[in-house]
């Protein structure tokens, strides 16, 4: 069986095919079966993971695996949210997304910088599938006043996990798998999978 991600971002590829390997599913991006990105349109991280999915699997046939994400601050109101991959304007450029994140938060205190990664993950069998499979996955931390590590993606280097002391950037990948966002999502959409087909 074979699904596509509607997505390009290598990190997030390699995550899933960790996250749900051994599942018998091969995965695809959508950048492999020349499909473009969906426009994000969406007034929530459900709405975008559902029009990345369901563009993603009219193109090409297929299931099609959506997501969306984001840090939310909570001295920021929420913010970068919805917007985290473009923060600073241009889509993708994590030096500058977190530059700005970084500039914002500088008067900040410590114990005001508490912050969450949000993930949702969508499953549609068919573009218009009805009943979409939907799983979420939070992760609380702290917005560090500095980068620290240079694992992961995005804004890994500045937020820092509490229990492990370390920042998301600095975590062992396969520790980082069980405890992030994407990876209690992956893992929730994984039980979900398991549930529909008993």
């Amino acid at each position: 069986m074979k699904w596509v991600i509607a997505s390009s971002n290598a990190g997030k590829l390699r995550e899933f095919r960790e996250l749900l390997g051994g599942s018998g599913i091969e995965f695809v991006t959508q950048g492999e079966m020349g499909v473009g990105d969906a426009d994000e349109t969406g007034l929530t991280f459900v709405e975008n993971a559902l029009l990345k999915a369901r563009k993603a699997a009219r193109e090409t046939g297929m299931p099609a695996l959506g997501d969306d994400s984001g840090l939310c601050v909570d001295a920021l109101g929420g913010a970068p949210g919805l917007y985290s991959a473009r923060y600073a304007g241009e889509h993708g450029n994590a030096q500058a997304n977190i530059d700005k994140l970084l500039h914002a938060l500088r008067d900040v205190p410590d114990a005001q910088r508490t912050a969450h990664f949000y993930a949702v993950i969508v499953l549609v069998r068919h573009a218009e599938d009805p009943q979409p499979l939907i799983a979420e996955g939070i992760w609380n931390g702290r917005v560090l006043h500095e980068r620290r590590g240079d694992g992961g993606f995005g804004y890994d280097p500045v937020f820092l996990d509490p229990e492990q002391g370390l920042s998301a950037a600095q975590l062992d990948p396969e520790l980082k798998n069980r405890i992030s966002h994407r990876g209690l999502a992956l893992a929730a959409l994984r039980q979900k999978l398991l549930d529909a087909v008993r």
